[in-house]
Parts: structure tokens; sequence; C-alpha cells
């Protein structure tokens, strides 16, 4: 009988915690004692099952189903170690024997009774499941795949597999599919009211983490290895800002054009997008921003992490319907009921760009709940618009690849009564892309023919967001 490892056995802990208490994995495993005493190889390995077994759910479960009598009477706590070893024999690069072996002593530690069951699974999805995988990935690299490759190579659900196929085409679909199960680059970005991003670069440098600068994008870097950025303190004291690389673009070309500016951040969140709009380097500093978001415990968390970044003074954030701000006086914030020279409005959305960072988006979502979304995001983008000084600039983002959620939205808004007062401006005309060549060059290469920012999630790449850049004309 082989000994179970610990990364397995901390794998499947997190999916059953995930299960039980309908939390994110991520956050399961950054506060998880055991996760955080394993030697770094074993916590990569517990993470990426963990995750990968999260993100390729409704996947993994067919596959398991197919190959047993009566998978109604499966306990969950069995299904949950089936779907981590499933996971590892059907998409990682373990030796098929080493990933049996383990998942048959992993449902053993769960139900023993049940281990000739998992044996017997177990060993049919490598010999008959694991090339069907291979084989869908080899097809999604040639350019030759299906909608039901997609959700194969991907473990993604077939019908969003087919609508990332139909939306937006097979060589975007396939991208985004092979890099769905791959561990997402993570990015940082000086914060340049702490320190200068030449010393920022010295203390990642120091602390072990290898950052390779963006091309284009002074200030930020990609980390070669990020294992030693939660204990290098550089986020909680607010020197460097974790954000993706989409992400920061879109601060770069919301930014203001001049110091004085005024400027309104909906749908605000943890505020991340708050610092790098008042830190980034080579962006002119707003001397006011304001944030608004309807969830108040990410209210407090922005004040908080305003604070710890230095802007105590520049920005503020308060708990407001963003649907409100069409009207005025009562009921509005005072630092609210006025008029912006810039708008952002950071909307609520499906996050189908990031879904390798945050598996459960994948189960969670429903083609109604999309086009609900979209109906949201319309009213946001309206409301708001009543708050943009004439001259002034509405830029509406999300982190969403669906264009119901994206360019469908811009269009209806343009269609609308709010709408007809703007025009859509290239993204790569921002003031912020005008004054930096490299940096326009940047968002140049991720610009739709339609002036639309526009990235595509891919293996070793940035995530999935979605931007669009609008004056006020009267």
């Amino acid at each position: 009988m082989a000994q179970l490892g610990p990364a397995r056995r901390a794998a499947l802990s997190l999916v059953s915690q995930r299960r039980r208490r309908a939390a994110r994995v991520r956050d399961l495993a950054r506060a998880d004692k055991t996760i955080a005493g394993l030697p770094a190889p074993d916590r990569a390995l517990a993470f990426r099952l963990a995750m990968g077994a999260t993100a390729a759910e409704q996947v993994l479960d067919a596959l398991v189903d197919e190959r047993l009598r009566r998978p109604s009477a499966l306990e969950p706590r069995v299904r949950d170690a089936l779907r981590v070893a499933a996971f590892e024999i059907c998409y990682l690069d373990t030796p098929v024997a080493v990933a049996a072996s383990q998942g048959v002593e992993l449902v053993r530690s769960v139900a023993p009774r049940a281990a000739g069951l998992a044996n017997a699974v177990l060993r049919r999805l490598a010999q008959e499941a694991r090339p069907l995988v291979e084989a869908a990935r080899d097809r999604c690299v040639a350019g030759t795949c299906d909608a039901g490759d997609l959700s194969l190579a991907s473990g993604l659900p077939a019908w969003l597999a087919a609508r990332l196929l139909r939306d937006r085409g097979p060589r975007a679909a396939a991208s985004l599919c092979l890099a769905q199960l791959d561990a997402a680059p993570v990015y940082v970005a000086a914060n340049t009211l702490r320190q200068t991003p030449e010393e920022l670069v010295h203390e990642l440098a120091r602390s072990g983490m290898r950052p390779i600068p963006v091309p284009g994008l002074v200030g930020s870097f990609e980390l070669g290895d990020v294992a030693p950025l939660a204990s290098s303190g550089l986020v909680p004291s607010g020197a460097a800002v974790v954000a993706d690389l989409a992400a920061q673009l879109v601060c770069r070309i919301a930014a203001p054009d001049a110091g004085g500016a005024a400027l309104l951040e909906v749908g605000q969140g943890r505020a991340t997008k708050s610092i790098l709009l008042c830190t980034a380097a080579g962006v002119r500093h707003p001397s006011t921003l304001v944030g608004v978001d309807s969830v108040a415990y990410k209210v407090r968390v922005a004040g908080r992490r305003m604070r710890e970044a230095g802007l105590s003074g520049m920005a503020s954030s308060h708990r407001l319907d963003a649907c409100e701000l069409a009207g005025g006086g009562e009921g509005l914030p005072e630092q609210v009921d006025r008029l912006f020279d810039v708008v952002l409005v950071d909307a609520p959305c499906s996050g189908t760009g990031t879904m390798r960072r945050h598996p459960e988006i994948a189960a969670s979502l429903a083609e109604p709940g999309i086009t609900e979304l979209a109906g949201l995001q319309l009213r946001m983008l309206q409301a708001s618009a009543a708050r943009v000084a004439p001259g002034g600039v509405l830029v509406y983002a999300t982190c969403s690849v669906l264009p119901e959620e994206d360019e469908q939205v811009v269009r209806a808004f343009l269609e609308s009564a709010p709408g007809r007062c703007f025009r859509v401006e290239d993204v790569a005309t921002a003031p912020a892309c005008r004054r930096d060549v490299a940096l326009g060059q940047l968002v140049a290469e991720r610009q739709t023919p339609e002036g639309f920012l526009l990235t595509i999630p891919s293996p070793g790449g940035e995530d999935g967001h979605f931007c669009a850049r609008m004056v006020r004309v009267r």
C-alpha cells in the first residue's frame, strides 16, 4: 500500500472545505496553516490540484460518472477525492501509475471501503480519458478544435466553451482554454508615494522574487518567483500593488490628463485600481479621487488600503448604489454630488477573463445571469454618465471576455439618451499613451477595430479585460 503524499491530502482538504463552506479555494489556501507548513514544491502541487479540481469540476464529474454504475450514490467526500485524483491523471504530467496510486490512497483516506471502486475508476480514466484530453488540447493548439475540444481541454462547461467559440472565434477561444488550467502570472506595480520603481525592483530582487520589468509599462514587474511575496511585507505596507497587467493598462487608459483633475471610480471594490490610478509611475496624480461601491465591507477595506498606500487626503470611499448617481442632492454624499473630469465605471461582471485565478466562476455561471449582468452594467453606465463634466471622459471596464458585457453594453449606451452626449475615442490615444510611446504601443497592440481595449487570456499572458474610453461632447 502506497503512502499518501501531504500535497494531495492538503488539496483534498481545500476542495472539501470549499464544498462545505461555499468559500473560495484561494482564500482557504491563504488561511490554511497546513498548506503554509508544506515545503514549497508540495505547497505548489496542493494549490494547483485544488484549483484545477475546482475549475474543471463539471468536466471531471462527467468523466468520473461515465465510469460508475450509480453516480448518484457517490458520497460527497469520495467525489471530492475522485475529482482531485481525476484532475491529476487527466491534466497534469504526473506519471499515470503514481497519480492513480495516490488517487486510490486519497479515496481510502476518507472512505476505506471505496478504495476498490477508486482503483477501477482511476485506471479507466488513465486508459480512456487522459488520451482524449491530450488529443483535445492538441487540436486546440493546431486551431482545429470544436466546442467539445475546448471544454475537454480546459475543464470549462460545454455551454461556455461553445459561447466563447461563437463570440470570440476559434483563435481567442483556444487561447483562453489553453491557459485556463495553468497558473496565472503575477504582476506588481510600484506605489510611487512609497518608493520609486528602482527601489521596488531592488526589494523584489533582494527577496528572491526575480522581477522582470514589463516592457512599455514603467514601474510594473512580472514576478519570476511568487512564493516570497507573502512574507516580504511589500503589499501590506502599500509599497507594491498586486494587479494583472491588463488591469494596470485600464488604469493608464483612465488616468486624467493633468494634475488637479477630479476622478470618480464607480465599483471601487478593494481600491486596487484606486491606488494604481493615483500612484502609477508616469501618471500625473489626480488631486481628488472619489470611489463608490454598494458593498459596505468593500468600502471599509478600500478606505483602509488607501490609507496604507498613502492616499489620505487624496482619495475617499463611499457606500452608494451606482444607479443612484443620475440623481442629485439628497441621498448623495457631498463628495459625489458634483461633476468629474474622469469617471471610471469598473462594472461588476461575469469575471470570465479571470477564471484561471478564480476557478469557482465557471461552475457558478449561467447564461441568464450574464444577461442580467449586462442589464445592470448598462444602467450603471447610464447613471454614471450624469457625473461626467463637459469635455470629460467616461471609461467603462470589465474583466469579462463576453461581448454581451463588453461591446454590446457600450453600443447600447451610445444609443441611449445619456450616451448620445458621448463619442468613442481610441484607447491608444489616452493622455498617458500619448505621453509614453512604449505604453501607447502596448495598448495599441490590444486595441480592437472599434477602438476598445480587449485582452484574452493566453498561457503565460495577462487576464481578459475590456475597456472603452468615451468623451462627453455636449
